[in-house]
């Protein structure tokens, strides 16, 4: 009888969950950007990297209560970039930046952009860690490439140009011209292109190292412009009495179900300490400029400052890193006699079944985990893999955030100047 009654308690808690998702009420605005022309070009360096130039035509759908159009994001694929440069006037300055987790280069332009008027802008980005060897098949190495999506912007033009050479697999089927792979497609808000290519091992210099793991499809963010300041509050305002107070209610009657059902007793709990040992460079790698206390990206060149990252297990710990076992509060924390050694500690709370608490002590532990080096934004993400990525545990081969409306240039030192504008004008010609 009350195996009876729980299973009935935990359908009707489904079915005020799904009840709830669909009563709420639609707080949608109508876009505020269009954007024309989204077209990339994709040049394999002989290291692996890729040189990753932009071309992009964003037209401006509104600028009455919300202000004219002065900076953007748009997604890249992680946080080890080589450099990031602008190739047109119009911007004033950029540089990478983390936007809620995503990996994201933010442009600021030299003029505002009011509704009806639109603003072509181009940049390149030199990105690291691209690629996964031995993915799909032993002997080539893999790109998984998703361009930055705009989960509240409409692609009207996404052209891809992705350089041929030594080029052995790729998906989905496009056309070739003038060395040049290229797929051409439009995207409504949100939606993603995803491009897998394929090279043999020994096409370029590929590090086994800068090797990650295949993305599994995490989502990605973005802006969400559009919303006065009184839109927001009724917004919250209704997500709270609609969405979040049913769901929380709900919550509470599966959370007592399935702790009497699972074994699970409500605060049993185990802690779980995660430290990682951070090396920052004294300087920039990119610029020179000396790093700050708490910086992690340059705030001149935008560039990462973060050197190593390595994971101290407490099971397998060093001798030289033992002392980082004292720190079991979040937070970083200046460690050992280097100033740029830092140890970055993260404490969760996990739920232990109640059987599992009881019989542990007559059970060895034979668990194991893979970690990959975090991109120090995630990419990944994440960036789209969308992995977006760049604030997953992976800095995967893709790219990882979401862009959209936001509110340290170098010069080209790889000579990759790109004629974007011919190949734009040739892929409306098709």
């Amino acid at each position: 009888m009350k195996n009876s009654f729980r299973k009935a308690a935990a359908l009707l808690a489904c079915f005020i969950i799904i009840f709830s998702f669909s009563a709420v009420p639609s707080f949608a605005a109508s876009p505020t950007d269009e954007i024309l022309n989204y077209i990339i070009v994709a040049d394999v360096n002989d290291d692996g990297t890729v040189n990753l130039g932009y071309h992009i035509d964003w037209k401006v759908l509104v600028s009455d209560g919300i202000g004219p159009l002065e900076d953007v994001y748009v997604g890249i694929p992680n946080s080890k970039y080589i450099t990031i440069t602008p190739l047109s006037d119009n911007i004033s300055s950029m540089g990478y930046e983390s936007n809620y987790g995503d990996s994201t280069v933010h442009l600021y332009f030299n003029d505002k952009y009011y509704a009806g008027e639109t603003v072509s802008f181009e940049f390149m980005v030199v990105q690291d860690y691209m690629y996964e060897m031995n993915a799909l098949e032993d002997g080539y190495t893999l790109y998984y490439f998703v361009p930055g999506w705009f989960d509240e912007i409409a692609v009207d033009n996404l052209v891809i140009f992705w350089k041929s050479d030594n080029l052995e697999t790729f998906s989905p089927g496009g056309y070739i011209q003038d060395g040049y792979n290229v797929w051409q497609t439009s995207l409504k808000p949100g939606e993603r292109f995803e491009l897998k290519l394929t090279y043999p091992n020994d096409a370029y210099m590929f590090d086994e190292s800068k090797s990650y793991n295949y993305p599994n499809g995490n989502g990605g963010g973005g802006d969400y412009p559009g919303f006065s300041f009184g839109d927001l509050i009724f917004g919250l305002l209704g997500l709270f009495l609609f969405f979040i107070l049913p769901i929380m209610l709900v919550a509470r009657v599966i959370k007592k179900v399935y702790n009497r059902t699972s074994g699970f007793a409500a605060g049993d709990t185990k802690t779980k300490v995660t430290r990682t040992k951070i090396e920052y460079y004294p300087n920039c790698p990119g610029c020179g400029a000396q790093r700050k206390e708490g910086q992690t990206v340059c705030e001149y060149c935008g560039r990462s400052l973060v050197k190593s990252e390595e994971i101290i297990k407490e099971e397998e710990v060093k001798d030289e890193d033992k002392g980082a076992l004292k720190y079991k509060k979040n937070g970083e924390y200046r460690y050992g006699s280097d100033p740029n050694t830092y140890v970055r500690v993260n404490v969760i709370h996990v739920p232990v079944s109640s059987s599992s608490s009881r019989s542990s002590s007559s059970r060895s532990s034979s668990s194991s985990s893979r970690s990959g080096r975090s991109g120090g934004g995630s990419s990944c993400a994440h960036s789209s893999c969308a992995c977006a990525c760049a604030s997953c545990a992976c800095a995967c081969a893709c790219a990882c955030a979401g862009g959209g409306r936001a509110g340290c240039s170098t010069k080209d030192f790889y000579n990759t100047k790109l004629k974007l504008k011919q190949l734009e004008m040739k892929a409306k010609k098709k």
